[in-house]
């Protein structure tokens, strides 16, 4: 497969650029944010293990409880795992290459990674030393909603429950969610395309919302400009937030929100989804969405496609900016968050 093939598609954007062979430009520490909100840059995190570009970065962050951080690219280091200190530790899934989305779920004392493999049409479930456990590949038979052979199945995305069901979002295909048991069950699905609340138009990105008394899936409704809640049975609850400048993702911690908007800046929602804060806002609108911008155009700082983000446990933030050399940002929480304002 190749690294275009690979990349598939921002609808409506250019894929067609090689990775050029140039390292990051990262040299000095800036303050990004407001008031409790305020973080810093990290410069140099991220180092480099050949000296040379990461390649293209479209896919997702997530952070282990050892607080190893990995991340995608679309090159044969498919997923790509550093120390919290920016050190490469290791990469996995050069036979998987195309990872759009992934999250960790703990069984039993020991994490998953469970992956949206747009590349391939399928989920996969990795040990987080990369041994592949399973995978199900393409969209639901039963669902009888594809026609056999139905290329228009996409996954950008995957959630996992407490219980450990299996959520799967089609958001550059048809904009439906299926739904598995942990045994790889089809259960339903529900969603599809359309602009009422309920409806998707590019359903990129989706996690668990444990904020309140149950769980919700909270989903990154990108062309709606918006994020919208589901119940665990998959009736619409509400929309959370709009306005949006096409969220791709979000991160859940200590009842703030932060999303990953692809068109230059991070929100952060505060434990009632108002906004009180926006990280790296680019005012260069021409670099909004754009994945060739060169590593020589970069602000520290300021993000030009931001298609990922995690917190860490201490409530530092990651992100990772689409991007064809490979971006990946570091931000330290400039301000602890006080005990009073912790929602458990």
């Amino acid at each position: 497969m190749s690294l275009i093939a690979s990349a598939l598609a921002h609808e409506g954007h250019e894929h067609s650029h090689p990775a050029p062979l140039e390292a990051q430009s990262v040299v000095k520490a800036v303050a990004t944010g407001s008031g409790s909100e305020t973080y810093q840059s990290v410069p140099g995190w991220c180092q480099l293990p050949d000296g040379k570009a990461l390649g293209n970065t479209h896919g997702a962050i997530v952070i282990d409880r050892r607080g190893q951080v990995y991340f995608n690219t679309d090159t044969e280091r498919s997923i790509m795992v550093y120390s919290p200190e920016g050190k490469f530790l290791r990469a996995f899934g050069k036979d998987h290459v195309g990872i759009h989305d992934m999250c960790l779920h703990d069984e039993d004392g020991e994490e998953f990674l469970y992956t949206a493999h747009l590349g391939g049409k399928k989920v996969v479930k990795f040990t987080l030393e990369g041994d592949v456990v399973w995978e199900i590949d393409g969209p639901p038979a039963l669902s009888n909603l594809y026609e056999a052979g139905e290329q228009r199945y996409k996954p950008t995305a995957v959630a996992i429950a407490p219980n450990g069901d299996v959520y799967v979002a089609d958001g550059y295909g048809l904009n439906y969610i299926h739904q598995y048991t942990k045994d790889r069950e089809y259960v339903r699905s529900f969603g599809g395309r359309g602009t009422e609340p309920g409806k998707f138009v590019t359903c990129h990105g989706m996690s668990i919302d444990s904020r309140g008394e149950q769980p919700l899936l909270l989903i990154s409704d990108r062309e709606n400009h918006r994020l919208q809640h589901f119940d665990l049975k998959g009736n619409f609850v509400r929309v959370v937030a709009k306005g949006l400048r096409r969220p791709c993702a979000v991160s859940i911690w200590n009842g703030r929100v932060a999303v990953a908007e692809l068109a230059g800046r991070v929100t952060i929602l505060d434990e009632q989804n108002h906004s009180i804060a926006f990280l790296g806002d680019n005012p260069n609108q021409s670099q909004w969405a754009k994945n060739p911008v060169p590593a020589s155009e970069w602000q520290e700082g300021v993000f030009t496609a931001p298609h990922g983000c995690c917190y860490d446990a201490s409530g530092n933030l990651y992100v990772m900016d689409w991007n064809r050399t490979g971006r990946i940002s570091r931000l330290n929480r400039a301000y602890p968050m006080l005990v009073s304002e912790v929602t458990h």
